[in-house]
């Protein structure tokens, strides 16, 4: 039977948990974290703006 590729491995998804022991991890590992947490700040951030932009509107709506 023909050995498998590194490529070929279903990728396992990156998770982190706050508080984690990050002494095991690689430095590949902890870059991949950084941008996996990142991209969730960056959704976050994208959440808030909108909800305030509803909230202005809403503000302005009832301040009449």
């Amino acid at each position: 039977m023909p050995a498998m590729d590194d490529d070929d491995r279903p990728k396992k998804k990156v998770v982190h948990e706050i508080g984690q022991d990050l002494a095991l991890l690689s430095i590949k590992e902890l870059a991949e974290r950084i941008a996996v947490l990142n991209d969730e700040i960056a959704r976050l951030q994208t959440a808030i703006a909108s909800k305030q932009g509803s909230r202005n509107v809403a503000d302005q709506f009832f301040k009449k």
